[in-house]
């Protein structure tokens, strides 16, 4: 039933849009364990997002109140942070514009979201690391992201665009490097999710819309999983800030390599199960004596040879 799969995919995406784990490589994960082949459920993949964006507004709705009466005033915090989000989110419009089919034909798949999980996993690893060892954490407000940091975390954001990275991996680790505190770093990721998953999802939506509209329970699959991404993003969103200023990034990067790691060898396995069968079959089916005798004597014409 195509909207019980709206259920299960709205679930994990409003668990795992704001965890740098990669939603739509879970997704990707979960649509293939469902035996999602069809342009509408890709399109249900990513539109699904909407719930998680719109629960980020609810959210943050002060704070992106405050941020517009601050642009009407002039307020410099204000238009800073607009401006900043605005350059963060450009990079990743541009190269996913360019590149959407080629994203969508070659990187949908197990393989190569196992293979993000591990490498973003294991850089996420490395920089909680290092900044263990570093007295300062970095700058501790979301208005300090001057516009150098803002381009800086845009060129890591494209780095999401291979499915299983994570948009919030990429954007809180760029952060982090480019100089701002894991809770400065997570609060901007959030805030720049507003444009960016709202320009994909629209995009899809108008390119490939039509195929989930038109498929049976397309309607009421992308109502319910709106709604069900929407209610636990909001959840989600609270825990995570709180959990990441106790924990850091670290434990989600070993998820992330352990999950690709299984991943990655279910993936092999599974490509390698056809494989060795079509050897199996190529091998000739033994033959008794006499097939054998039979097969000489036509080799030879027919005629038993002469001592």
């Amino acid at each position: 039933m195509f909207w019980f799969d709206a259920v299960l995919l709205g679930v994990l995406e409003g668990l795992t849009e704001f965890l740098p784990v990669s939603s739509t490589g879970h997704l990707i994960l979960l649509g293939a364990w469902l035996g999602h082949q069809s342009e509408a459920a890709k399109t249900l993949d990513i539109v699904i997002q909407l719930g998680a964006v719109l629960a980020v507004v609810v959210y943050f709705r002060e704070r992106l109140s405050t941020t517009v009466r601050g642009m009407v005033r002039r307020d410099p915090d204000s238009l800073r942070l607009a401006l900043a989000l605005a350059f963060a989110f450009l990079p990743a419009a541009v190269v996913g514009l360019l590149f959407h089919k080629a994203i969508k034909a070659y990187l949908f798949g197990p393989g190569p979201v196992a293979v993000a999980l591990i490498a973003g996993g294991f850089l996420m690893i490395g920089v909680e690391s290092v900044r263990r060892r570093r007295p300062d954490q970095g700058a501790p407000r979301v208005e300090d992201v001057t516009l150098q940091r803002a381009l800086a975390i845009g060129f890591a954001q494209c780095f999401s665009l291979w499915p299983g990275a994570s948009r919030s991996m990429s954007t809180i680790v760029g952060g982090q490097l480019s100089g701002l505190s894991t809770a400065a770093a997570a609060e901007f990721s959030f805030l720049l999710a507003i444009p960016t998953l709202g320009a994909a999802t629209v995009f899809d939506l108008l390119k490939n819309g039509r195929a989930l509209l038109d498929a049976p329970g397309g309607v009421a699959a992308l109502v319910v999983g709106l709604a069900v991404s929407f209610a636990v993003a909001l959840l989600v969103i609270a825990v995570f800030l709180r959990y990441l200023k106790r924990y850091g990034l670290a434990p989600f990067g070993w998820y992330r390599v352990a999950l690709g790691a299984v991943v990655l060898w279910l993936w092999v396995a599974s490509r390698s199960a056809p494989a060795e069968a079509g050897a199996a079959a190529a091998e000739p089916a033994p033959r008794g004596d006499a097939a054998a005798a039979a097969e000489d004597l036509a080799r030879a014409g027919g005629h038993p040879s002469r001592p």
